[in-house]
């Protein structure tokens, strides 16, 4: 006899944290249920209009949000936005760009160039070690 194999399942928020969406944002019935490997694969591949909709208006979670501001979760947070921004809000902030977003982008900045170099460093060797 072997065992039947059972589908590997998500909770919704898991689910929608891979789908990069707002879980409150979704269709009830994705809330309420589980999704398996299959199913969130499938959502991938071929997203239904909610999904395509949800990716392209929002709203959308945080680190979407951070991405398209082009500042960090933590930049985020500093400039007051706690909560889901639609597409329509992130544009305006991007038109009207307040001070803390202007000094976050340049920080996010700075913390890339940053990886790049330690990046760079590591590629080429790290030199001589220090004695210690």
């Amino acid at each position: 006899m072997t065992a039947r194999k059972t589908p590997q399942t998500m909770k919704p928020a898991t689910a929608a944290k891979k789908l990069s969406v707002h879980l409150e944002a979704t269709p009830a019935e994705f809330q309420e249920g589980v999704v398996s490997r299959d199913e969130l694969n499938a959502l991938q591949e071929a997203p239904p209009e909610w999904l395509q909709e949800l990716r392209r208006d929002g709203p959308h979670p945080r680190p979407v949000v951070a991405a398209r501001l082009g500042v960090s979760i933590g930049g985020l947070a500093r400039g007051g936005i706690t909560d889901p921004l639609t597409t329509e809000q992130i544009n305006a902030l991007k038109a009207d760009m307040p001070e803390w977003l202007r000094r976050e982008r340049a920080l996010q900045g700075e913390v890339r160039k940053e990886a790049a170099r330690i990046k760079e460093k590591k590629a080429h060797g790290r030199g001589p070690r220090a004695n210690g």
